[in-house]
């Protein structure tokens, strides 16, 4: 912890008054926390990564538990520094200066949630929802994304009971996975040696880093918990703990549910389902499938809901602070909801949905954040110029900077790996936002009232 001195512009206190009430407490934060990490990437992701690395796929969740350990430093260190709403476009604003680049940064998580969402459609069409109906996948994933749009429309009244309730529907259905794999354990059957086979032919450490690449999608969603920094009680104090311990939680529960799916399903078949934990099930126990295909999908479709919710409102919000065009800002006199953005969001989903796979979308997904972790990394140490009249939490330097190498690193090797695709549609999605920064400038707005005001969807 550090004690900063008093300058001109510095950010008050956290604990004097503001517009936001803080009732959310330590123990509120850790659950947030915990619960947007375990989202649903790990359902659909275990056996792509396992393509990538082999069967010892819990080699590559691990360390990716480690690169977000030191991107979360940063986090730590900027919202206890500054803790209030906003996020990461807050903090590049605040570093830089440059009107254009947190348009992007801002952009980049918007984009980041609607390609998220798709990788969620496409999830949600695949072999969890075949326990229940054989239809084609894309067209499956299409009408899923129409029918979020509709409730996204409609409106969404969130509460911390729902929150709650959603969360443990997600956790019941790791655990599931982690008491098969305990019983298949104990019973002696299963291969453990799986857990320790790399991809044939390939460097280990190579096959690590690239299947990390990919199973950092599952460990994204960390970063949502900047924009509620205004709301939480004593955030100097219980961002740290709630933030370290949400991630070593769900890394922990990660690694447990990795390596029983691999002790109990063959590499190659959990490579070729996109429902692989439903594998598990059906191999190593007697619980009917549909049951848990249903609290499989329960836990994709909230995801892909909070991820539109989200973008559509980061995209309703840029457009508000007069850095998009004030089109998007319009909203549905009846329903109250961002329709404009809605629907841009959605249409962007469609045409990810129709030209990616379920691996390209989540390597994208990846990628957009990595450039803003990136950046964000850059931007923590670029504020240290800066002072505060608080204390906050003060990061090892080493941390930032371990955080730009792994970030630009990672983002490389999913860029260089993957198929084409995802570089045609991370193209795609960037220069779509530089158009909308020259549309926007065009019509004699841009630089905003404040970038800094508006706030980044989930995983």
């Amino acid at each position: 912890m550090e004690a900063g001195t008093t300058a001109v512009g510095a950010i008050p206190a956290p604990d004097r008054e503001g517009p936001l009430r803080r009732v959310i407490s330590r123990r509120m934060l850790l659950f947030f926390i915990l619960g947007d990490v375990l989202g649903a990437g790990i359902y659909a992701l275990v056996g792509e990564v396992g393509g990538e690395v082999g069967g010892a796929v819990w080699t590559a969740f691990t360390v990716g538990l480690v690169l977000a350990v030191c991107t979360a430093f940063a986090y730590a260190e900027l919202v206890t520094k500054y803790p209030h709403a906003g996020g990461a476009a807050l903090y590049i604003n605040r570093a830089f200066k440059q009107p254009f680049i947190t348009f992007m940064v801002a952009f980049a998580v918007m984009a980041s949630g609607v390609t998220s969402a798709s990788t969620l459609s496409r999830a949600f069409a695949g072999d969890y929802l075949h326990e229940f109906v054989d239809v084609p996948t894309t067209l499956a994933a299409l009408v899923f994304i129409g029918i979020v749009a509709l409730l996204n429309f409609r409106g969404i009244s969130e509460s911390v009971k729902t929150n709650v309730i959603l969360t443990l529907v997600e956790l019941t259905g790791l655990l599931i996975i982690i008491l098969i794999g305990l019983w298949v354990l104990g019973s002696g059957d299963g291969d453990i040696g799986r857990n320790f086979e790399f991809r044939e032919g390939e460097n280990a450490l190579i096959a690590i880093l690239a299947g990390t690449a990919l199973a950092f999608y599952a460990l994204i969603g960390f970063e949502d918990s900047a924009n509620v920094a205004e709301e939480t009680q004593d955030p100097t104090r219980s961002y740290p703990f709630a933030l370290f311990a949400g991630i070593l939680i769900a890394g922990a529960i990660y690694f447990l549910v990795t390596f029983a799916a691999s002790l109990v399903v063959p590499t190659g078949q959990l490579i070729e389902s996109d429902g692989p934990l439903l594998e598990v099930v059906r191999q190593g126990s007697s619980i009917p499938t549909r049951l848990f295909s249903a609290i499989a999908l329960l836990a994709i479709a909230n995801g892909a809901l909070i991820n539109m919710i989200m973008a559509s409102r980061l995209l309703y919000g840029m457009s508000r602070e007069e850095i998009m065009p004030g089109v998007l800002g319009r909203v549905h006199e009846g329903r109250r909801t961002p329709w404009v953005a809605i629907v841009f969001t959605t249409l962007l989903a469609v045409a990810l949905i129709s030209i990616g796979t379920l691996e390209d979308l989540a390597a994208t997904t990846v990628i957009l954040l990595l450039l803003v972790f990136t950046m964000v990394n850059i931007a923590v140490l670029v504020l240290r110029r800066e002072s505060v009249d608080h204390s906050h939490f003060t990061t090892p330097r080493v941390f930032p900077v371990l955080g730009v190498v792994i970030s630009v690193v990672l983002s490389i090797k999913l860029a260089t790996d993957q198929d084409v695709t995802v570089l045609v549609i991370t193209g795609i999605v960037l220069a779509a936002g530089i158009l909308l920064w020259v549309v926007t400038r065009r019509l004699g707005t841009g630089t905003g009232r404040d970038a800094s005001d508006v706030s980044e969807p989930g995983h």
